[in-house]
């Protein structure tokens, strides 16, 4: 009779679907869970910051400049008497919107690129992977500078410029996963019956190479929140007075002010840092996630 029953409870019991067993890997990697709450909360900070943020980011006090943290002001002010804490939101809104709409341009180049390398070959892979050897051979941040100088500063050519020059990873990634991919026996059984290249490429190998690809985009996120504050403190960034934790930081570089406002540097610093951190941490975690090969 008992095994009656637990022969029952076995037919009865469904296998996990895909999806959840990604979900339970992700959720064991307790780093990559604290990464993405912290993202989240960044994130609908950065949304609703015309809602939260207590001051106009422009509204200058000069009788307020330089307060520390108080209950008027909870981060303190800067050197124009402007509330940190309002600009640290309207900055999380600059620096999110650069690193995600950067990011989605690169990965679409680089998927492009890379598919066709991968799944054609021969001379087109050639030629493709050349060019993308030629590109990387160039140091990235003496790109962006000359193309940032170039060009004047802005949010919307920041995207571009980071687009332009953020996809040779991706295509390459994506170029050995289609190499590897369309040997498979769904891809030449449907080469067999005619169907066109394109849905190969695009309905067959390509969802299948999803998960590197959505690794690659979590990680390049962080870097490119990385380089915007990078070349915002170095004046080449996004210009005042539209805040950005990068020229926040360059406003905040004189020693004395350091010396004697230390919240002034600290928490636009602090930002950059747990948010590129959270970045790397869930990037991590979808990595151990979508690879079938680890087991946590």
């Amino acid at each position: 009779m008992s095994e009656n029953v637990t022969l029952n409870q076995g037919i009865s019991e469904k296998p996990d679907t895909m999806s959840k067993i990604i979900i339970g890997k992700f959720i064991k990697n307790k780093l990559a869970v604290i990464g993405s709450i912290i993202l989240s909360i960044i994130i609908m900070a950065a949304i609703l910051a015309p809602i939260i943020a207590p001051y106009s980011f422009e509204e200058q006090r000069l009788l307020d400049k330089l307060k520390p943290p108080s209950s008027e002001f909870l981060l303190g002010t800067d050197k124009f008497g402007r509330d940190l804490l309002t600009r640290l939101l309207y900055g999380a809104r600059i620096s999110l919107l650069v690193g995600f709409a950067s990011v989605f341009g690169a990965i679409t180049i680089g998927t492009l690129i890379g598919s066709l390398a991968g799944y054609f070959g021969g001379k087109l892979d050639a030629i493709l992977m050349r060019f993308v050897d030629v590109l990387l051979s160039i140091p990235s941040i003496f790109l962006l500078i000359t193309l940032v100088t170039i060009f004047q500063p802005g949010v919307d050519k920041l995207i571009l410029i980071f687009a332009l020059t953020g996809w040779m990873g991706t295509a390459r990634l994506v170029r050995g996963e289609f190499l590897s991919l369309r040997t498979r026996e769904f891809v030449l059984a449907s080469k067999t019956i005619g169907t066109r290249s394109y849905k190969i490429i695009f309905s067959h190998i390509l969802p299948n190479a999803m998960g590197p690809i959505i690794v690659s985009a979590t990680l390049q996120i962080g870097g490119v929140i990385l380089a915007e504050s990078a070349l915002s403190y170095l004046g080449l960034g996004i210009q005042p007075p539209t805040p950005s934790w990068g020229n926040m930081l360059q406003d905040a570089q004189n020693f004395t002010i350091m010396l004697t406002a230390w919240w002034y540097p600290l928490f636009p610093g602090l930002m950059i840092l747990i948010t590129v951190l959270c970045f790397n941490f869930v990037g991590d975690g979808l990595r151990d996630a979508l690879d079938p090969k680890v087991n946590n």
